[in-house]
């Protein structure tokens, strides 16, 4: 019992234990530590997007939030740009990174390339590769020699951190987005094993679909979902197939990823790949924005999406993004995708900004869904064990067309007569109706009729920890106190196994049970389960100054990705230019410090930059967002910035969505700065 309670503690980030290895393994349900069976929460971080000062506080932050796993992709132009020349040094460093993350019991996930896309300049691959006269990404000696001496490089920095060494490394993921020939993975596979590699298990994308598959066993493969792409080449709102991401499925991959580079693509995954886990690395925690495609994400895509994956049968929900970042400065470029890059040239990015609309944005502050998921991941943790083995039944249509409202779309995982039932009544931008005199039912047991209003997402218990059913759903089980959270909307009934039923049960929060052993609990308490009280944000505005007007306008070309392309340096000279001066905060000052605050630029206009003493330090493509910058990373002794801003022009071939303000010119509606948590 001591064993494996101190190995889910170690997987799930709640002790640091000194004793043996936990075992790690896997079957077709999922991972088992020391024979427990686990149901993970990844969260993708990058760490050469992060200042190294932040790392700590920033894999505490996502702990808080439930991930139990961190992966990250190891960038190969971020540690050698110049060939030959490796940089490990500040925010470079993985080795410091994963030291962080053994002191804070967070396992990790290296997504090693040599590819990895992660809207990095030729999807991380270093220019100077692509003077070798070979093929990359192929089995040929040269390119997999020059693989061999990436591998090697980032084996310096996992020695001794691996998790037979106690270390966090617990698994590697070979290239990214791949599709030609399996040999090539497991090439890639031979050449980190004899350089030292030895983990628990390793891992490929799901998608897209190989042209010959890896021999069974040998990586798992991951899967994933967005609510929208800034890859779609097309310029209006919810094109693609994205909407298939709100509908509980069998089919465990996606056909919207990746469009640009990858093309379309068939509902098909390789032979036998069913009998692996159901596993997620990239299900959209938010989204990047393109120059010519800003989709503007809510939490609520996240959290059906995310739901619907565990309805579906998923027991591995990885986010990509959890964390946003900002990319590190490059020594001959910038290191941004864009598309006069010579590969993965299909989008252009902003230089510096990577927020994603993340739950923990660029600056580690805190979006809505960070909350929001925080119950769905909670659960995950104390009933993961039940979960995980439970098999996937759906009772309604698996190929709801998009914005098709005729039907309750919900799904059931059971096992010898307990089980859940997942409810999902959203889909972007679709405005789904509510549905009256639902009857949902698992097994031989039936939930009253009800209502499901419009925008509601749920799971319903049966016959789980002396439940028969409730429409009210468990978020946590902590000290033989079993914790539930209502549903907006729902009158909770608890029925129980002893033959008591509860109705129209009130949250009493969390030190009054509203029947033995059970706490009902709002949303927000829910949300905020097990967290510190947070201090109220404090807000001062701040007064700028037009130095000079917008120039001529530029005329927007598209590139040779037939979208349209980011300004140049040249056009930024015609931007409007705007000084900002920074109050010199009191030393007893109870307002605000700078070094603990955002600062927050409400403008309409194309895009936005923002300089100190002359050098770029944060870029935003406008979509009706704040532009923000954390303002502790700024040098002491700045105490002025320069915002340029580019005007949006009338008909310009960019979308952007609906909360973005499409008058032509440029304005500025406010400047604050807003305190946050450090």
């Amino acid at each position: 019992m001591i064993k494996w309670l101190l190995a889910i503690a170690l997987f799930m980030g709640s002790l640091t234990v000194c004793q043996a290895v936990p075992e790690v393994k896997w079957d077709k349900y999922g991972l088992m530590i020391d024979g427990r069976r686990v149901c993970p929460v990844m969260g993708e971080i990058h760490y050469s997007r992060l200042p190294v000062d932040e790392w700590q506080r920033e894999v505490r932050k996502m702990k808080e939030g439930g991930v139990t796993i961190v992966a990250t992709y190891v960038f190969w132009n971020h540690i050698e740009e110049r060939e030959g020349i490796f940089r490990w040094d500040g925010q470079r460093c993985l080795r410091r990174f994963l030291e962080i993350c053994k002191q804070e019991d967070m396992p990790v996930v290296l997504r090693m390339g040599p590819f990895c896309h992660g809207e990095v300049r030729n999807g991380g691959i270093p220019d100077w590769m692509f003077q070798k006269g070979c093929k990359l990404r192929e089995q040929n000696p040269v390119f997999l020699g020059f693989a061999e001496k990436l591998y090697r490089q980032i084996f310096t920095q996992v020695q001794g951190l691996q998790w037979k060494d106690g270390g966090p490394v617990i698994a590697a993921q070979f290239d990214n987005e791949y599709r030609g020939r399996g040999e090539y993975l497991m090439a890639l596979k031979k050449i980190a094993q004899e350089t030292g590699f030895d983990l628990p298990f390793y891992t490929r994308t799901g998608w897209p679909e190989l042209r010959t598959p890896v021999p069974f066993g040998e990586m798992l493969p991951l899967y994933g979902d967005y609510a929208d792409g800034f890859w779609d080449k097309e310029t209006t709102e919810t094109c693609g197939n994205y909407y298939k991401a709100f509908n509980f499925k069998a089919f465990r991959s996606s056909t919207a990823i990746g469009t640009d580079l990858l093309g379309k693509q068939e509902e098909k995954v390789n032979k036998g790949d069913e009998q692996y886990p159901y596993f997620t690395c990239e299900l959209g925690g938010g989204m990047a924005t393109a120059y010519h495609r800003r989709p503007y994400v809510y939490p609520e895509d996240a959290y059906s999406m995310a739901l619907v994956k565990l309805g579906s049968g998923s027991n591995l929900l990885g986010y990509y993004m959890y964390h946003g970042g900002s990319n590190p400065e490059g020594e001959l470029h910038t290191l941004n995708e864009c598309q006069t890059s010579p590969g993965t040239a299909n989008n252009d990015l902003p230089v510096v900004t990577y927020d994603f609309q993340a739950p923990l944005g660029e600056f580690g502050q805190t979006y809505p869904h960070y909350y929001i998921l925080r119950p769905l991941h909670l659960f995950m943790r104390d009933y993961g064990h039940e979960l995980s083995t439970m098999e996937a039944t759906f009772p309604v249509s698996q190929d709801i067309r998009k914005g098709d409202d005729s039907q309750l779309r919900w799904a059931c995982r059971s096992a010898d007569g307990s089980g859940f039932i997942f409810v999902n009544n959203y889909e972007r931008l679709q405005n789904l109706s509510a549905k009256k005199s639902v009857e949902l039912s698992l097994g031989d047991v039936r939930l009253p009729k009800m209502q499901i209003p419009a925008g509601t997402m749920a799971i319903f218990p049966v016959n789980i920890d002396g439940i028969r059913y409730a429409t009210a759903q468990l978020v946590a089980k902590r000290d033989g106190k079993i914790y539930m959270m209502q549903i907006k909307g729902i009158p909770t009934t608890i029925a129980l196994q002893n033959g008591k039923t509860l109705k129209k049960v009130k949250p009493l929060g969390m030190d009054k049970p509203v029947y033995g052993n059970i706490y009902l609990l709002t949303r927000h308490e829910a949300e905020h389960f097990g967290l510190p009280e947070q201090a109220p944000q404090k807000v001062s505005q701040l007064t700028w100054k037009q130095e000079k007007e917008a120039g001529e306008l530029r005329t927007i070309k598209k590139g040779k990705a037939k979208v349209a392309e980011a300004p140049t340096e040249q056009d930024w000279q015609q931007a409007a230019v705007y000084r900002i001066e920074l109050p010199v905060a009191e030393a007893n000052s109870s307002l605000f410090t700078l070094h603990s605050s955002l600062l927050s630029i409400s403008y309409r206009g194309d895009c936005a930059r923002l300089y100190a003493d002359g050098k770029l330090i944060a870029d935003n493509f406008y979509y009706g967002r704040p532009f923000l910058y954390g303002l502790w990373r700024l040098p002491k002794h700045v105490n002025c910035l320069e915002l340029r801003i580019l005007p949006l022009q009338p008909d310009a071939p960019i979308y952007l969505p609906r909360e973005a303000d499409k008058t032509a010119g440029e304005h500025v509606h406010k400047i604050e700065i807003v305190s946050v948590e450090q």
